[in-house]
């Protein structure tokens, strides 16, 4: 039985904190502790570790509690205590907590800060400021993984180191482990390395892409100074947090030959074109020289990071120019070597062979398992689904699972207009907390190579530093408990329970977690010639919702929704999703009236096809909100189901222009519209279906040069009731893409 479960079933656990990670085991005490700034924190003279955990349990709580507790050797009063003691596995702890006192034990320096890090959850079950009481409570925990980590690139988009150590905090509290650091890309270089000052010279800083005719917008870009690196991987360490440096090879190495055109394969590249995304052709060439390079690079960043690890990548290397290259080609034929990708594989090995002389392990995505070569010792980052573990584990090498699309952040968590830019196969919060990072693929003898899982955030569309703290959490919360917890320690409801209180405190750490699983999403249903609508509610976490639709506040009395409901227009409709009688984030105030109902926004259309659907964001203004458009970029073409057209007689499409800025090789050429009737081309609507008949025509004359958005308007053929519409556009090339941002039907 779930923890929950037992929790809800249970009257003598009521008192029981809401921890997360859910622990292994949980019991409940006698009494109370109250804590206030007369408490002390006792930690062992000589014992640093225990020191650290006292000092960060003192962190936490001043943060969240507004008062700082003195960390000494004894004390007299009640206090806390941290004691060194065998505890189990690594990063186990025990805690116990009376009314005379709290006594954190563990064996390693990890389970002493889990300890601190439960103890502190614990005192902050309701946010407040000032003294509190625990009711005593005993937890015995270890982890189930070793590896709970989250990758951050900071190469597509930069964050400042204050960010970055905002992030370990919010992974420590977490029990999360492991900051996979996605230095290097294609878009940029992110660590000084002092023998090859050009890197972050010229590599790291760039314009972003913009479309035609719009204006150039700032510089954006920057680095980390080997100073700041230090201090960071300090900072951690302290938390209990290892960083793993992503130095990428042989693929994704635009920044570097920018930098060193020598270490290419002779190919010019063209200007701006590191402000593309996707999977670029550029990669290193294999001459002794590159090979020194990435040798002395290598050097340096184990100078920086003590992680046993260094990820190498190793992913999505497209071997075109290795296929061109006279000079690759003799190369191969002078080792023997069969083809690129074994090519690949004794690239690899080399730069194998040189961690090892280092004393470190090479770590890669799971690429580097093709070609036969790969280092004996070499751990895999599952990344193509979780085949890539299942055949590293079967083979012998450790793996630590991180399957597209299930844990990649840059997905986004709701299809509404609050979520910022992103994939658009959704990722929700409960998809993240199904996933079982051991394979049922992988037997029972070789389950011991999967070493966890880690969540990766990409930053191609998550520019700013408040949209990675969204992508990131909760969803990060669920990937600690599944990495942390038992198998089936607890269902969906139970972690949903215990996230909430969760954020609640976490946002006192200075987090703004996004609001997608609690955010209520109404639907409203229209016929055209109707003074009424129906009107249906649902949030992603399964809660309970109050609503009005007379414009007063919800509150205790409010109506419960039970399914949906008919309401006459115009009104306003007031949701919000409960929690134990409470309301959570995500409520929502809208007016609902004979226009709203005639109106979409792209995320409320669907597209046609679903190759690769994105939410981009427009590259105007440099400054100030940009609007957000959902395409299919192979394909941009819009669907509105049950589209309210029986009374309409015009339809305004606003509709903006945005750069293709997209490394897709030769897919780029498989991208056809229909020719334009005008210079500038048109949109172009079709009822029922795409191959329907054609029912209205909009020229985008008024918008091609006008970098914001534009606002189209023309007449709609009759038609009655309702139906689909299908949205198109005609041209004669790619660049730009026209995106749409809203649909409307006039009367």
């Amino acid at each position: 039985m779930a923890l929950g479960a037992v929790l809800a079933a249970t009257p003598a656990l009521a008192q029981v904190p809401r921890l997360l990670p859910v622990p292994a085991e949980l019991h409940a005490g006698k009494g109370a502790l109250a804590v206030s700034q007369k408490t002390t924190l006792v930690a062992p003279d000589g014992d640093a570790g225990a020191r650290n955990a006292a000092e960060r349990l003192a962190e936490l709580i001043a943060e969240s509690r507004g008062f700082k507790l003195g960390v000494g050797s004894r004390a007299s009063g009640p206090s806390i205590h941290f004691v060194r003691a065998a505890s189990g596995k690594p990063e186990s702890y025990r805690l116990e907590v009376t009314s005379r006192g709290a006594v954190i034990t563990a064996g390693d320096d990890a389970g002493l800060l889990y300890g601190a890090v439960t103890l502190w959850q614990a005192m902050t079950q309701v946010p407040g400021k000032g003294a509190v009481e625990i009711p005593a409570f005993g937890a015995v925990d270890a982890p189930r993984f070793g590896w709970r980590g989250l990758m951050l690139d900071s190469a597509r988009h930069f964050q400042s180191p204050a960010y970055v150590r905002k992030l370990i905090d919010w992974m420590a509290v977490n029990k999360l482990n492991t900051l996979h650091w996605h230095l290097v890309d294609d878009q940029g270089w992110r660590v000084e390395i002092k023998k090859y000052p050009k890197l972050t010279e010229i590599s790291g800083w760039r314009h972003p892409a913009t479309a035609s005719g719009a204006p150039q917008l700032p510089r954006v870009g920057g680095f980390y100074s080997q100073d700041e690196i230090r201090s960071i991987v300090a900072y951690a360490a302290q938390r209990n947090i290892t960083i793993v440096p992503e130095i990428e090879m042989p693929g994704h190495a635009l920044a570097a030959i920018r930098a060193y055109p020598e270490l290419g394969t002779g190919v010019a590249i063209p200007p701006g074109t590191e402000s593309d995304w996707g999977v670029f052709p550029w990669l290193y060439n294999v001459d002794d020289k590159t090979f020194e390079f990435l040798e002395n690079v290598l050097d340096e960043v184990i100078t920086l990071f003590p992680s046993k690890y260094i990820h190498v990548g190793g992913d999505e290397a497209v071997k075109d120019q290795w296929k061109g290259s006279a000079e690759i080609q003799a190369r191969m034929k002078a080792l023997g070597i069969k083809d690129e990708t074994a090519l690949q594989a004794w690239f690899m090995h080399r730069i194998g062979e040189h961690l090892t002389k280092r004393g470190r392990k090479l770590i890669g995505w799971d690429e580097i398992l093709e070609g036969g070569e790969v280092p004996a010792d070499a751990t895999i980052t599952s990344w193509r689904g979780i085949e890539g573990a299942i055949t590293a584990a079967k083979a012998g090498h450790d793996a630590v699972l991180s399957p597209s699309p299930t844990l990649y952040f840059d997905h986004r968590q709701g299809a509404g207009d609050s979520e910022p830019p992103g994939r658009l196969d959704v990722m929700d919060l409960k998809t993240i907390y199904g996933f079982d990072p051991v394979p049922a693929e992988i037997p029972a003898a070789q389950q011991h190579h999967v070493l966890g899982l880690q969540a990766n955030l990409w930053t191609e569309h998550v520019r700013t530093e408040e949209r990675a703290a969204w992508m990131t959490f909760p969803r990060a919360s669920a990937v600690a408990e599944i990495g942390w917890s038992a198998k089936g320690a607890s269902d969906f409801g139970g972690f949903i329970d215990r996230v909430i209180p969760q954020m609640a405190r976490m946002h006192g750490l200075g987090l703004n977690a996004a609001i997608s699983a609690f955010e209520v999403k109404p639907d409203v249903d229209y016929t055209p010639g109707s003074d009424s609508v129906t009107v249906s509610l649902a949030n992603q976490a399964g809660l309970e919702m109050r609503y009005t639709i007379d414009g007063s506040a919800i509150g205790a009395k409010s109506p419960v929704y039970a399914g949906p409901f008919k309401a006459k227009l115009p009104f306003e409709l007031k949701a919000e999703s409960v929690h134990e009688g409470r309301g959570v984030i995500g409520a929502i105030a809208q007016k609902v009236t004979q226009q709203s109902v005639r109106w979409r926004s792209d995320e409320a259309l669907k597209t046609c096809t679903n190759r690769v659907v994105l939410a981009l964001e427009d590259d105007y203004p440099a400054t100030g909100k940009r609007a957000v458009f959902v395409s299919d970029i192979f394909n941009p073409c819009w669907l509105w189901d049950k589209a309210p057209v029986g009374d309409a007689k015009q339809i305004a499409i606003t509709v903006g222009q945005i750069p293709f800025n997209f490394q897709v090789g030769k897919d780029r050429d498989g991208i056809k519209f229909q020719p334009p009737a005008t210079p500038e081309g048109e949109f172009v609507v079709y009822a029922d279906k795409c191959e329907g008949p054609r029912i209205a025509v909009l020229p985008l004359a008024s918008a091609t040069g006008n970098p914001g958005l534009t606002r189209l308007v023309a007449p709609l053929a009759p038609r009655a009731g309702t139906g689909t519409l299908c949205i198109t556009y005609t041209a004669k090339g790619v660049d730009p893409l026209w995106a749409i941002d809203a649909v409307e039907l006039v009367p």
